[in-house]
């Protein structure tokens, strides 16, 4: 991630970039191909590519991991928030659009440019979540992953697209630590009872139970800190959450 140009893309009081220069389709294919380059295996991640603050040049392997990763993290509002209520977790957000993640990137550097010392935890990579998770991300590592507003790809024939789907599950399963939360919001009902179907129906996963789900602080989060959420809440729309943990084998109930 380069240092931040200022330039006409970029808010001259505020000093992060506008929206209006990185918009995207609202939606692409994930199924796809893309050109991006992918790491080979989790202990090829550049981190010092993400963190430059906290990681020396060309550093892999290291025992300091990404731990909260947001999957399709749009314009990365929640990433943003997350980054100063947990800064000693390093997170990352993972976006297919090039433009989408181009603007995350800016608004990264900016923030940390108009912030000194803060927001170097936080990065975000242009990839396929639905293709490369085990790329990125070793078994457990992982303790938070947020599937927010996805497309719900409405037809049955696409949902073979969706994010959540039994067959990520176990991805998501493997990348999860034993306890670790996987948190889903969406204004579409019919997409919120499928992912919260999908969940109940894996045998590695639990649901929160309501007083886990007041104490967590994310679970505020996962509409107000969102672009997405904000528009929702702004027209009076509804929207439909369930947050999982990721369960042990001893755990479970096959």
């Amino acid at each position: 991630m380069s240092e931040t140009k200022v330039n006409s893309n970029f808010n001259k009081s505020t000093g992060l970039p506008r929206k209006r220069f990185y918009r995207a389709r609202a939606h692409s294919n994930p199924l796809s191909d893309s050109h991006f380059p992918v790491p080979t295996s989790p202990i090829h991640v550049d981190y010092s590519l993400h963190y430059p603050q906290i990681f020396s040049s060309g550093q892999v392997g290291s025992a300091r991991r990404i731990q909260f990763a947001d999957i399709g993290c749009g314009f990365g509002g929640l990433l943003i928030t997350l980054s100063t209520l947990f800064p000693d977790t390093l997170m990352i957000g993972m976006e297919l659009r090039d433009k989408v993640t181009e603007y995350v990137k800016e608004r990264i550097l900016a923030l940390r440019v108009s912030n000194p010392g803060q927001y170097q935890n936080v990065s975000v990579v242009r990839t396929n979540s639905m293709k490369y998770i085990p790329n990125y991300f070793e078994k457990g590592q992982l303790s938070k992953m947020f599937f927010l507003f996805p497309d719900p790809h409405f037809k049955e024939k696409n949902h073979r697209r969706r994010v959540i789907s039994p067959h990520l599950l176990d991805e998501y399963a493997y990348a999860l630590q034993v306890n670790g939360i996987i948190y889903t919001i969406t204004d579409v009902e019919e997409l919120g009872e499928w992912m919260k179907a999908c969940l109940e129906d894996h045998p590695m996963f639990e649901p929160l139970t309501d007083e886990e789900l007041k104490a967590d602080p994310v679970v505020g989060l996962l509409s107000s800190a969102t672009e997405e959420g904000q528009k929702v809440d702004r027209n009076g729309g509804q929207t439909f959450q369930a947050v999982f943990r990721r369960i042990g084998m001893a755990d479970s109930v096959i």
